[in-house]
């Protein structure tokens, strides 16, 4: 009984032509990885300074309000003196609101609190803070948290590049 071997070669070609293509595949893509630019573009920061000319009375009469009957609204000139930057409040519309007023530098203000001439801390949400006449009246305006922009991965960028290490050369003994 004289057989010859003679193995199968497809199996070795196949797993070799395989291997090659994941190979080119990664080449490929590192490559690609490597040459895009390194500065993600960040998205559009949401912002609320630009406010639009709105004219109360028009909304009120379109919310079917009847001539006289509508309630005094703050200017935007008057919001835009307020900037709300933290909440503390519970399920009863309580607690203290971290408010900066014109500017100056944040203070803590308690539900009913005067906050600035002629406004009064109303009520507080999860993100926001009611400002008014009195506690009882009408809300004049309410301020909203600012929105925190979305990550955006990718290294921090540094404000200055560091230098390089300086070596001193050891002395030949």
């Amino acid at each position: 009984m004289s057989a010859s071997y003679a193995p199968a070669r497809w199996p070795s070609a196949t797993a070799t032509t395989v291997l090659w293509a994941l190979a080119a595949a990664s080449v490929v893509f590192w490559g690609l990885r490597l040459a895009s630019p390194n500065d993600a573009v960040a998205p559009p920061a949401l912002s609320n300074n630009g406010t639009a000319a709105v004219d109360p009375a028009a909304v009120a009469q379109m919310l079917g309000v009847v001539q006289g009957q509508a309630a005094v609204v703050a200017t935007p000139e008057a919001a835009s003196r307020f900037q709300l930057l933290g909440v503390v409040a519970d399920a009863d519309q309580q607690g203290a609101a971290l408010i900066s007023v014109d500017g100056q530098p944040a203070r803590p203000f308690r539900v009913g609190a005067q906050v600035a001439e002629g406004y009064v801390l109303r009520s507080l949400d999860l993100r926001a803070a009611s400002l008014g006449a009195s506690v009882d009246a009408a809300p004049a305006f309410t301020l909203q948290m600012p929105t925190r922009p979305l990550a955006v991965n990718g290294p921090p960028p540094s404000a200055a590049p560091s230098p390089p290490p300086v070596i001193a050369p050891r002395p030949l003994r």
